[in-house]
C-alpha cells in the first residue's frame, strides 16, 4: 500500500507501507492491503505505520518508535482516505 501523510506545511511521509492505524472520531482502526475504500474524520491520537521505507531527514523529529516498531507521529486532527491501496492522511 502507498501512504502519503501531508501536513499544511509539508509532506511528512510518503512511501510504501503495510498497515496503517489512525485515531477514528469512532475510534482507532487499522487499514491493511485491499481495505475497502473508506474516508474518515480523524481526531487526537497517533497515525502508526509499519513498512520498510523511512521518514525523511527533514520531518524525522515529528515521528517516533513505539514497542511493536511502528513508526508513530501524533496528529490534533484531520481527514483520512483510503482508495485503491493508496492512503492519504491530511493531519494537523
Amino acid at each position: 500500500m502507498y501512504l502519503e501523510i501531508v501536513s499544511p506545511e509539508a509532506t511528512l511521509f510518503a512511501g510504501e507501507v503495510t498497515s496503517v492505524t489512525v485515531p477514528g472520531v469512532e475510534g482507532e482502526f487499522q487499514m491493511l492491503k485491499n481495505h475497502a475504500a473508506i474516508v474518515s474524520l480523524l481526531q487526537e491520537g497517533d497515525v502508526k505505520f509499519d513498512g520498510s521505507a523511512s521518514v525523511s531527514e527533514a520531518h524525522a523529529s515529528k515521528f517516533s518508535k513505539n514497542a511493536d516498531g511502528k513508526t508513530v507521529l501524533h496528529i490534533t486532527s484531520g481527514t483520512v482516505e483510503m482508495k485503491d491501496n493508496r492512503i492519504i492522511v491530511l493531519a494537523d
